[in-house]
């Protein structure tokens, strides 16, 4: 039994290229910013930052007849950031500073400022430059980051990359063709096996499916397909086998009902065609009509009661009582029946009382016919014996046992179903066939359930378990 999760294969190749896909976004967008990052007091930025914070910082700078004032929101600027600030005039003399280290000159050449505007970065530090004109007057200003950046400028070779232009376009045009090419043969593929599936479910539909072997990517749909096909086959069978018993059981309980009928049909005639009977004669025949007629009514009860438990209509109330009596006062009646006054029938309690929820009509029914069966179908000597126990955690056991003819274990795997009448039927042919059928449909419908142990020769034991009602 497969314990891990299953997806369906297209599912999965879906998720493992839009995770390759994720993953290489990340590592593009990971690498983009560890090349052209940095870490500035508000956060991760580009490493262009330092350049753009010089070249707006001239907003913050304003002209005083002459004299370079800078407001206090730039001052503040340079100081949460830990950057440094120089500002020169048209001669290269320093007028201003801020935070400037002990290390830089007060004085530059123009050769020196065009020098600071595209150096390198020195000892973790980089200088960037800008100017600000106002009223026909220009200063020139330096700005300290404690960044390492890079400031490189990109030349190229024109004429070359004329050349190489055709290559990368033949390039880009090959793997576009790789890229079309795969997706087609994956696409016949993906066909390949999507006709396959198909085949396969039309194949299980007309039952002529032919497994697959579970392997490869679609192994799980072929597994699939494959597990469908066992159930329905599974399922064919028991339909047959159902289908078999029931056309045996109407070929018996045809056969079943026309005893009784004869009889009936035999003496009525006779009744008929001779009206000088005596009153003995009439009662005999009457009473041979009564009890065919009673069995008769019995068998179509049965039919009637075991379609309604199965469709769910059966009247059910059930009641609160006190199994224990319940169950005794139902063999006493089996007891002083007149056609089993001379069986052996025990009543055992291993409790003194215990009560359950049940309803008294029906569950007299489904016990009667377990007994009624185990003296029906045993010899005369055969002792049947009724027990009863209960506990809080197994609930309520019923177990009617007997010492009787036993059953094979094929008769035990279908002694419940609706329409299986046992081998020992032929020498007591009484009986619709149903009754043990009638008994399982109505422990169920109480919540119980029933099983059955028997061996051929040694007896036969019936197991009830009832829930226990709360006292």
């Amino acid at each position: 039994m497969r314990n891990k999760k299953k997806l369906n294969p297209l599912l999965r190749i879906f998720i493992f290229v839009l995770t390759l896909l994720f993953i290489a976004v990340v590592l593009a967008i990971g690498t983009f910013y560890y090349i052209f990052g940095i870490t500035e007091p508000e956060g991760l930025s580009l490493a262009s930052w330092p350049d753009r914070f010089t070249d707006n910082f001239s907003v913050w700078m304003r002209n005083d007849n002459g004299e370079i004032q800078i407001e206090e929101t730039g001052l503040r600027r340079l100081d949460e950031y830990g950057l440094w600030l120089q500002i020169i005039d048209e001669t290269g003399q320093e007028v201003f500073c801020r935070n400037k280290p002990e290390n830089r000159p007060e004085r530059y050449s123009a050769s020196e400022l065009i020098a600071i505007r595209t150096g390198a970065y020195e000892q973790g530090n980089t200088v960037f430059a800008d100017s600000y004109e106002d009223s026909g007057e220009t200063w020139s200003y330096l700005i300290g980051f404690p960044y390492a950046v890079g400031k490189t400028v990109l030349y190229y070779n024109g004429e070359n990359v004329g050349r190489l232009s055709p290559v990368f376009r033949a390039g880009i045009f090959f793997i576009l063709c790789s890229v079309f090419l795969f997706v087609t043969c994956y696409g016949f593929w993906l066909i390949r096996h999507l006709g396959r599936i198909a085949k396969g479910i039309g194949d299980i539909s007309v039952r002529s499916y032919t497994p697959f072997p579970e392997k490869g990517v679609f192994g799980e749909i072929y597994g699939e397909l494959n597990k469908m096909d066992e159930e329905i086959r599974h399922s064919d069978q028991v339909q047959q086998d159902t289908e078999r018993l029931r056309r045996e059981w109407i070929v018996n309980i045809t056969h079943d009902l026309k005893t009784p009928l004869s009889p009936i049909k035999g003496y009525a005639e006779l009744l008929m065609g001779t009206p000088d009977h005596g009153g003995e004669a009439v009662r005999e025949y009457g009473g041979i009509i009564l009890k065919n007629v009673d069995h008769t009514e019995k068998m179509v009860d049965d039919l009637k009661l075991t379609y309604q438990l199965d469709s769910g209509a059966a009247l059910y109330h059930p009641q609160t009582v006190r199994i224990v009596r319940f169950l005794r006062e139902l063999v006493i009646d089996i007891v002083n029946d007149p056609a089993f006054m001379n069986r052996s029938i025990e009543f055992e309690s291993k409790i003194q009382e215990c009560r359950a929820c049940i309803d008294t009509e029906l569950f007299r029914r489904a016990v009667n016919n377990l007994i009624v069966n185990a003296l029906t179908h045993n010899p005369p000597e055969t002792k049947v014996t009724i027990r009863i126990d209960a506990d809080t955690k197994k609930g309520i056991q019923i177990c009617i046992s007997d010492n009787g003819v036993g059953m094979s274990g094929k008769e035990q795997s279908e002694i419940f179903q609706r329409y299986y009448r046992g081998t020992n039927t032929k020498e007591k042919p009484e009986g619709s066939g149903l009754g043990l059928a009638i008994a399982k449909q109505i422990i169920t419908l109480h919540g119980g359930k029933i099983d059955v142990k028997s061996r051929q020769g040694e007896g036969t034991r019936f197991t009830i378990v009832l829930p226990l009602e709360s006292q």
